[in-house]
């Protein structure tokens, strides 16, 4: 998993609450199991006006030319609810996002995000209507991610987050569930090791 220390990059914003996971990734392109393929068809009803995704919506934020190769996205309440799909954050981390502002995340979504190495930074209402304003009388602007101090910076303005330390440690590090896992290896090998030579006492 990529680490996440500060990342600076533009910001898009999708100025709706309860965006759900089958905005984020419709229910017809979760066959695949790899992680890898998802970012073309991230917010596919959106983003597109037509089944074949050959023609864009340019009204929608994501397709506009101040915000390619956005890395940021800033939403409203609850963005993630509806189905667990983990493929919702593996779309968006395979179109480029690094990183999530809103006031509030659905759990499910929130955990597979992070668990993924995708931040989710909750802020304020009013923070966020401050980033919506500034955003928009500063479109293509960047905004800096510090995890480390746990700030979030626009413009002359900076905001405080919070996030649960042994998610914010794993990020930080660049640790997933099966790196976590690997740090204990040699305490694995040693007990698969046991495993072998224990005899079945006689009942």
């Amino acid at each position: 998993m990529q680490k996440f220390t500060v990342h600076e990059g533009v910001a898009v914003p999708i100025d709706s609450a309860n965006i759900d996971t089958d905005q984020i990734i419709p229910k017809q392109f979760l066959l695949a199991v790899s992680r890898k393929g998802f970012g073309v068809h991230l917010f596919h009803d959106l983003r597109y006006l037509d089944d074949a995704e050959t023609q864009l919506n340019m009204e929608f934020n994501l397709n506009k030319k101040e915000f390619a190769n956005a890395t940021i996205l800033v939403a409203r309440d609850n963005f993630g609810n509806g189905s667990s799909r983990e493929h919702a954050p593996w779309a968006l981390i395979d179109y480029g996002f690094r990183a999530i502002i809103a006031p509030s995340f659905a759990d499910i979504f929130n955990n597979n995000a992070l668990g993924n190495g995708l931040l989710t930074v909750k802020l304020k209402d009013d923070e966020v209507d401050q980033i919506f304003k500034y955003i928009d009388a500063h479109k293509g602007c960047k905004i800096k991610i510090d995890l480390e101090k746990k700030q979030v910076y626009v413009g002359d303005m900076s905001f405080n987050f919070d996030l649960d330390e042994f998610r914010r440690h794993c990020l930080l590090e660049g640790l997933d569930s099966i790196s976590l896992t690997l740090q204990n290896e040699d305490k694995i090998k040693a007990f698969e090791q046991n495993i072998k030579n224990f005899t079945k006492p006689n009942l």
